[in-house]
C-alpha cells in the first residue's frame, strides 16, 4: 500500500472516532494502516501535525458548506441570518465526523488554518454588522463554542443503562420545568432557537450609527435652553 497524507488523515479520523483525543496516537493510526509508525512520519512529521491536518479537513468542509449557505441567502438578508447560515453549516459539517466536535474544539490550539478561517469570516460578519471591535472576538468565540458544544452533546455516548418508564416519570415529577423544556422542541428547532437568542444578545452590543455634527449654520442650543 502506498502511503499518502490523505490516506493517513482518513485513518486518523477513524482512529480518533474510536479513541478520542486522549487515546489518539500515531502508532494506533499506523496499526490501522498495518504499517510501521516510522513510515508515517515521512508524510506527517508529528501527532500534532496530524491532528492539525484532521482538523483542517473538518474545518475546510465546514467553510465550504458555509460559503454555499451564504451564497444561498437573499441579498437583503441581515447579519443574524448570515451568522445563522455559518453556524448551521458548521454543525452539519462536524456532525458528519464522529468525534468531530472534540477535534474542532481543540483545533485553534493546533493553529489549524481551516478553523481560523471559520473564525475570521465570522468576525468579519459581526464587524460589518456594527459589533464594536472590543466585543467581536467574544461574540464570535461564543457562537463557535456554542456550535461545537451542541454537537458534542449530540455525539456523546448514550447512557450506560436504559432509562425505564419509572425513571422518566420520577424525573418529570422532581424536575418538571427541565423535563418540559427538554421535550418542547426537537434538536434542530432547539438549535435554531438558540442561535436566535445568541444573535439577540449580540445585537444589544451594536451601537446606532452616529448622527454626526449638525450641518454648518445650524444654531446650537445654549446651556439655558435658548437657541
Amino acid at each position: 500500500m502506498k502511503l499518502s497524507a490523505d490516506l493517513i488523515i482518513d485513518a486518523g479520523m477513524a482512529v480518533f472516532a474510536q479513541t478520542g483525543y486522549h487515546g489518539f496516537s500515531v502508532r494506533r493510526v499506523a496499526d490501522r494502516l498495518d504499517v510501521y509508525a516510522g513510515s508515517l512520519y515521512y508524510h506527517v512529521p508529528s501527532k500534532a501535525a496530524l491532528l492539525q491536518l484532521m482538523a483542517d479537513r473538518v474545518a475546510g468542509q465546514a467553510y465550504e458548506a458555509g460559503t454555499a449557505a451564504l451564497a444561498g441567502l437573499p441579498e437583503q438578508a441581515g447579519w443574524p441570518a448570515r451568522v445563522a447560515a455559518q453556524a448551521v453549516a458548521l454543525r452539519q459539517s462536524i456532525r458528519q465526523h464522529p468525534g468531530g466536535a472534540i477535534m474542532l474544539a481543540g483545533s485553534p490550539k493546533t493553529l489549524s488554518p481551516g478553523a481560523l478561517s471559520l473564525m475570521e469570516r465570522l468576525l468579519a460578519t459581526l464587524a460589518e454588522a456594527g459589533v464594536p471591535p472590543e466585543h467581536c472576538g467574544t461574540a464570535a468565540d461564543t457562537v463557535l463554542s456554542h456550535v461545537t458544544g451542541y454537537v458534542l452533546q449530540e455525539q456523546s455516548e448514550p447512557p450506560a443503562g436504559p432509562v425505564t418508564a419509572e425513571d422518566a416519570a420520577a424525573l418529570h415529577q422532581s424536575f418538571p420545568r427541565t423535563a418540559a423544556a427538554a421535550a418542547a422542541h426537537g434538536p434542530d428547532e432547539k438549535f435554531t432557537r438558540s442561535l436566535d437568542l445568541l444573535c439577540a444578545g449580540i445585537g444589544t452590543l451594536i451601537r446606532p450609527p452616529s448622527e454626526g455634527p449638525p450641518p454648518e449654520g445650524t444654531p446650537s442650543e445654549e446651556p439655558d435652553g435658548k437657541s
